[in-house]
């Protein structure tokens, strides 16, 4: 994955925002609206592609496009930043993959002292029976 290809790839658009700035959010597009889409993109493997459909399907449209809104400050080059930021977070847990876990046996060792202590324990209780005198 190569941060700088994807980020070429990345479509913004400012759009008014609602929110705190009184009569600037009126006149200023601060909001930032960032576009991504899965399928065209150039600088994802096909192996990353299938993992980030499967991992982030929640968060893609019908069409497997990204969208992401960031109004948090009133300067749209700060939300621009927040938006880029919070996306490479998202893609990065999308092509995260998990070990695969390897299934182990129990140890001989731990085998042999499990049945030494149910045979002293058998032992033990065999020693407070009252004695058979037939």
């Amino acid at each position: 994955m190569d941060i700088e290809k994807i980020i070429s790839e990345l479509s913004f658009k400012a759009v008014r925002s609602s929110g705190a700035g009184g009569q600037n959010v009126n006149k200023v597009s601060s909001k930032v609206v960032l576009t991504f889409d899965v399928n065209a993109s150039q600088a994802l493997t096909d192996l990353e592609k299938a993992l980030l459909l499967i991992n982030i399907a929640p968060r893609l449209t019908t069409e497997n496009i990204l969208i992401l809104n960031c109004d948090e400050d009133r300067s749209q080059l700060k939300n621009k930043e927040i938006v880029v930021k919070r996306f490479l977070d998202i893609i990065k847990k999308g092509l995260f993959v998990p070990k695969v876990r390897k299934a182990t046996k129990v140890p001989k060792a731990a085998i042999r002292k499990r049945i030494k202590d149910k045979k002293n324990n058998s032992d033990i209780k065999q020693s407070r029976r009252k004695p058979n005198l037939d």
